[in-house]
């Protein structure tokens, strides 16, 4: 324990933490005045562990039910409390050693190399989970991505319904001069709410394209029932195969799966599929700093292969591509509130998540979704829109069409169903 209370004891300023080791010795950390998060220890070794790997360590401490938070407290206020104190000291709560640091870079670096079977391997990892399991923390049109937050008296349902029309609005969507539907193609298209949004709104034919197979049956499930199958299209196939040429590609939530080493194949082969006069919308999570690295409970139990960018890296690899950049906007702190909504929906349904798999799934994602807040509330991870194009003549010169669509668009769809329920209540 001797190693872990020294790291605690540098670590903790605000806030409390009380820790008891195994043997029933407490220790306490922080401000004593403030009221503490408490832990506890199950096994002997659980705080070596914890402090020979701080982040991996109490991940798979807190999965294997090694590391217990005490009621009325739960893990998202640990992670909240030591990543919070972490940004205010201003450095990584995880500080390895220079061996160790090398030897994840190594292994992050061979993780990083996506070839078409292992980026299919990947994504199969985290998105071949039951439907029934990302229905219950999810909005009802199974947007797994940031919600876009007017106000905080939004729904998620409707933040996320908002997110769709900023989305439609830069990508300035309509006829093409001689009438015809314009071609989209959605790389990475999900559970297809956002193709089936656009067809819904502006008539257009879309392409959905993925690597993970339950989500592409249930998109063209959804296609079938909202009898739009022939404009609205999900295929499983890789964005690098794709066939063809579109007015607009769209990609939301994609990128970070890439991987760090294929951006460059990324925005060369979106500029082959794109019209001339075309415009293309990607939406990722990204870095507020420098160029970073996975950690390695991450790339472990979550995102094999993932990697979120960090702004220069997007903007050499579109420079080098071909593109000239459109505009750029920062989305700050709206994907805090969408975590926080879905973790507070995944523990609501604790009883259903272990019965579909077990205790310790549960308590990963617990562990995943509270980690992954933390990050955007402390400053570390954004949102970026980067909206490229090939001529700047197709964009407006001013942003005021942007605001201008996504209030008609949001005017236009009332309330989801869900929310509608909620307040007859």
């Amino acid at each position: 324990m001797w190693l872990l209370d020294k790291m605690l004891r540098a670590l903790i300023r605000q806030g409390g933490l009380i820790v008891t080791d195994h043997d029933g010795k407490t220790y306490t950390y922080g401000d004593p005045l403030a009221d503490p998060v408490r832990i506890r220890l199950t096994r002997k070794g659980t705080a070596w562990r914890i402090a020979r790997d701080p982040r991996l360590g109490a991940g798979e401490a807190y999965m294997d039910g090694e590391l217990l938070v005490e009621p009325p407290c739960d893990v998202r206020d640990l992670v909240l409390l030591v990543m919070g104190n972490g940004a205010l000291a201003g450095r990584e709560v995880d500080a390895p050693s220079p061996m160790r640091r090398g030897l994840d870079q190594v292994l992050w670096r061979m993780d990083q190399f996506n070839h078409r079977a292992r980026a299919s391997r990947n994504v199969r990892h985290h998105y071949d989970l039951t439907r029934q399991f990302y229905e219950l923390f999810l909005d009802e049109d199974r947007q797994y991505t940031m919600a876009y937050w007017r106000s905080p008296e939004e729904t998620l349902e409707e933040a996320q319904r908002d997110k769709k029309a900023l989305i439609a609005a830069k990508l300035r969507l309509g006829p093409r001069p001689d009438g015809s539907p314009m071609r989209v193609l959605d790389i990475g298209c999900g559970w297809g709410g956002l193709a089936l949004y656009l067809n819904r709104h502006y008539g257009c034919e879309v392409l959905g394209v993925s690597l993970a197979p339950d989500q592409v049956r249930f998109a063209q499930e959804r296609a079938a029932a909202a009898g739009v199958s022939d404009k609205v299209r999900f295929e499983l196939i890789d964005y690098r195969d794709v066939k063809g040429t579109f007015d607009r590609i769209t990609s939301v939530g994609m990128i970070e799966h890439v991987g760090a080493r294929h951006f460059g194949e990324y925005f060369a082969r979106t500029n082959e599929l794109l019209a001339d006069d075309g415009i293309m919308l990607t939406h990722t999570i990204g870095r507020t700093g420098r160029p970073g690295r996975t950690d390695a409970w991450t790339r472990k139990h979550i995102f094999p292969g993932g990697y979120i960018p960090a702004m220069s890296e997007l903007v050499r690899a579109v420079e080098n591509t071909g593109w000239q950049l459109g505009d750029v906007e920062i989305l700050r702190y709206h994907y805090a509130h969408t975590l926080h909504e879905w973790y507070t929906r995944t523990t609501a349904h604790e009883a259903e998540i272990t019965a579909l798999y077990d205790a310790r799934l549960f308590r990963m994602w617990q562990f995943y979704l509270a980690g992954a807040e933390q990050a955007f509330r402390f400053d570390a991870m954004v949102n970026f829109h980067l909206q490229t194009v090939k001529r700047q003549s197709v964009l407006p010169m001013t942003r005021d069409y942007i605001a201008t669509e996504a209030a008609r668009l949001m005017a236009a769809e009332p309330a989801p169903e869900w929310h509608l329920a909620q307040a007859a209540e």
